[in-house]
């Protein structure tokens, strides 16, 4: 099973995104968990992700986020923003898979 978590800020403008995402992923019929989480609680919900993509209004965090994460052997990428406020699920869930 692939595990994305999406990252911003307070960890709830992602919600409605991380919906689209899971609405898209039913129509892979792959098993793909999909959650958010706010920056701060980070370190205590990687254990087990495949996929961080963070928020564009964190894109500050992305060098930081993949040094302390990607040799761990997880994938890090910045959300798009214009498919951030689009809130496209399915696009965002196919760049995440192609990690």
């Amino acid at each position: 099973m692939k595990n994305i978590m999406l990252v911003c800020n307070a960890g709830m403008s992602t919600s409605m995104l991380v919906q689209k995402m899971k609405e898209a992923a039913k129509t892979l019929g792959n098993e793909i968990s999909i959650g958010a989480v706010a920056e701060a609680d980070l370190a205590n919900h990687a254990e087990g992700v495949d996929v961080l993509l963070l928020g564009p209004q964190i894109r500050f965090k992305l060098d930081e986020i993949k040094k302390n994460y990607e040799p761990k052997g997880i994938k890090v990428a910045l959300i798009d923003q214009v498919d951030y406020g689009r809130m496209n699920g399915e696009k965002v869930l196919n760049m995440a898979l192609a990690l």
